[in-house]
């Protein structure tokens, strides 16, 4: 990688990416509405009712006073879901293990259903700011408090990972520091992110998606162009055994099957969409349930194409390196490096491709970084402050809380990412330590929306049992591997062209059946298992611990699925404690 290093026009492309997504950010979301409270008198607000935080300030800053566009919100969506994560690790899966893995794009459908039909309703009709709150009306506080608290858990842990993946892509094309860009990205994302707040971050992510998404595509077309010939293109695909599209073994040990990609898939991206505070936060940005639908439209096409365009890229990567394997002659250090090479050695030579491709990576990083200050800070000064310690702190108070908790996390973040420069196989690592927290929090918002005789107790248990099953499996399989008992069993890879004596990585036979069988699970299906514990451990303990009566309970806390089965009149009329569900405002 000597041979290759950022040059000038490189570095000119990815700092002036950088620097406009900054400007656009502090402009939509700290100049232009400094201009707008400036033109603006008490006379031409209208008075609405609709949740906010006790100020007209803190609402705008938080929720975008709940007023803004499709566009930009489907994009925001695309932004933060698609990160460099993505960006490095899909390529790389369908490197090492074929392109069974982009049926994800049908799991990315069903998720759009199920986000748009059975979850959203709920929170629309409830106007809830932060999801969190939903479980306080439909449960006791104490849960509300807990998930809350298991969101910012699973925010630390998965953090790191966005800023870790662009600095070492960069580290990798220019050689610089990487501690470095890890502190230039951080400071970065707290700037925009504590001046601007959530239209600083939407807006900044329409910019940023562009930039992802054209560094991607121009990179794929450029080396695309290069292959002579595309029977022989495909021929070497067929030869490596890369091209896999209808795995259908039963076997929940196969890494990637027809079964595991599209189930489990669809049940860590609905996880993920539905409920994960990231999410609705950006929904309940928008004025009503038709346009929260409309972006999430738009969210599920962008990413099937995106996903799309990244596994073709995968496929790029194993025709140029399918006489030598990268990774064992030594020219990267993990897998995780194996796009940033591609790119400096495939279109390197084409001044600024470099340096657009890094800055789409570094602008994923910054956008899901961003979304995550965010999204943190409204759930600690909603959840946390205001809820679990009943704390009503006036505007001066909430703004100070909101935005040290920007600047705290922010440290705290770099502080974790000096632990990941070791850890490879960022994919399978990021969706198994996310999986404990998400797929337990799925679980309850599901036992929640669509279990009506759920009640606070089997909730609770339903959410341990879960908790405990899906971290026992992912530490236990990542102990497992770590000790060689495990095997990633990556399809065959040459090293018959390298120069120089490079011999290829021998693969070591193991006994896998001596390891125990829950541990040997693909990473799939941990979310999968996680969720539907909870749903059936919570339904039985809420059946002999006096399950909830329907006839105490308001039709809005319900999916509408269920009306199908039970209808309204089953329910009581809404009324819910405004006390302990959600305060109401007026914003004049």
């Amino acid at each position: 990688m000597d041979t290759y290093r950022f040059g000038t026009v490189d570095y000119t492309v990815f700092l002036g990416v950088t620097i406009l997504s900054i400007a656009i950010g502090l402009y939509f979301g700290w100049i232009k509405k400094t201009k707008k409270e400036m033109e603006s008198s008490p006379a031409d607000t209208p008075e609405i009712s609709i949740p906010n935080f006790g100020s007209k300030k803190m609402n705008e800053y938080l929720m975008g006073s709940g007023h803004l566009k499709v566009f930009p919100v489907a994009m925001s969506l695309i932004a933060s879901f698609i990160s460099g994560v993505a960006i490095l690790g899909n390529p790389s899966e369908i490197y090492y293990y074929g392109t069974q893995y982009s049926l994800i794009v049908l799991a990315i459908v069903i998720q759009g259903l199920a986000v748009s039909y059975i979850y959203l309703p709920v929170f629309s009709a409830l106007q809830v700011r932060s999801s969190y709150e939903y479980l306080g009306m439909r449960f006791h506080p104490l849960i509300r408090n807990i998930v809350s608290i298991m969101f910012v858990i699973e925010v630390l842990l998965y953090t790191p990972f966005v800023v870790f993946v662009p600095a070492l892509a960069l580290n990798q094309a220019s050689g610089l520091n990487i501690h470095m860009i890890e502190v230039l990205i951080i400071v970065v994302c707290v700037i925009y992110t504590l001046l601007g707040g959530l239209k600083a971050v939407v807006h900044t992510d329409i910019w940023q998606v562009v930039i992802m998404f054209a560094s991607v595509v121009v990179v794929a077309i450029l080396a695309t162009c290069y292959i002579t010939d595309l029977d022989d293109f495909f021929e070497s695909l067929v030869d490596g055994g890369r091209l896999i599209f209808g795995n259908i073994n039963p076997s929940p040990y196969v890494r990637n099957t027809v079964w595991s990609v599209v189930i489990g898939g669809a049940f860590y991206w609905t996880s993920i969409t539905a409920v994960h505070q990231t999410m609705v936060h950006r929904y309940m940005s928008l004025p009503n349930l038709k346009m929260a639908r409309t972006s999430i439209a738009f969210f599920v096409l962008g990413s099937i194409i995106f996903y799309s365009v990244l596994s073709f890229l995968g496929l790029l990567i194993f025709n140029m390196y399918k006489d030598c394997d990268p990774l064992s002659a030594g020219q990267i250090m993990n897998n995780d490096q194996l796009v940033p090479l591609f790119v400096v050695q495939s279109v390197g030579h084409i001044y600024g491709i470099p340096g657009l491709f890094i800055a789409g990576i570094f602008g994923a990083g910054l956008s899901s970084l961003s979304v995550f200050l965010n999204s943190t800070s409204l759930v600690i000064l909603q959840d946390i402050v205001r809820g679990c310690f009943k704390m009503q702190p006036g505007e001066t108070a909430s703004a100070i809380i909101v935005k040290a908790t920007i600047v705290i996390m922010g440290a705290l973040v770099f502080g974790e990412v000096l632990l990941l420069e070791k850890v490879s196989g960022i994919l399978s690592i990021c969706m198994s330590l996310v999986a404990i927290a998400t797929s337990s929090t799925f679980g309850i918002f599901t036992l929640a929306v669509l279990v009506p005789w759920a009640n606070t107790v089997g909730t609770a248990v339903g959410g341990i049992a879960g908790f405990l099953l899906t971290g026992w499996i992912t530490f236990g399989s990542q102990i497992a591997a770590a000790s060689g008992q495990l095997h990633h069993h990556r399809l065959p890879v040459s090293v018959a062209s390298c120069p120089g004596n490079v011999t290829a990585r021998e693969n070591v036979w193991v006994d896998e059946e001596q390891v125990f069988p829950l541990f040997r699970l693909s990473f799939h299906w941990i979310n999968p298992i996680g969720a539907l514990t909870v749903v059936v451990v919570g339904s039985l303990v809420s059946l002999v611990t006096k399950p909830t009566d329907i006839k105490s309970l308001d039709s809005d806390l319900i999916s509408p699925v269920i009306h199908r089965f039970l209808p309204k009149e089953c329910f009581k009329q809404r009324n819910l404690d405004k006390s302990e569900a959600t305060d109401i405002y007026t914003i004049t």
